[in-house]
């Protein structure tokens, strides 16, 4: 199960949200054997972000966690179109996006522990 949780320093409406939303919904296929049925998301605007102690541009950071893909595949395309998507929806410059990888061994969901060393 993929996590993306964005934290943007712009705000962020409705119809920019669910467009952000939708899209990212589709740019996790770019990763193999993932997919928006299984995305969990999250998206935070007017957060203070500075990047080189400055704030006066708009400034993206954004984390990925993605079960089971410790050799990353597929996450060139997808780190391309995640910085295209806020490029594009928040005017966010691409050289102000940052995006942070997690690899996810394990989960709990439904009460269910998921430990993907168990399963190869």
């Amino acid at each position: 199960m993929p996590f993306i949780i964005a934290r943007v320093s712009t705000p962020v409406s409705k119809d920019q949200e669910t467009e952000i939303k939708t899209r990212l919904g589709e740019a996790i296929e770019l990763v193999p054997g993932k997919s928006e049925e299984y995305l969990l998301c999250g998206i935070e605007g007017n957060f203070s972000l500075f990047l080189r102690g400055d704030n006066s541009e708009p400034i993206g950071y954004i984390e990925a966690s993605i079960f089971g893909n410790e050799n990353h595949f597929g996450y060139k395309e997808f780190t391309a179109e995640v910085t295209k998507i806020f490029h594009e929806v928040l005017g966010i410059d691409p050289d102000k996006i940052y995006i942070k990888y997690s690899d996810i061994t394990a989960w709990g969901v439904n009460g269910l522990y998921i430990d993907r060393r168990r399963f190869g």
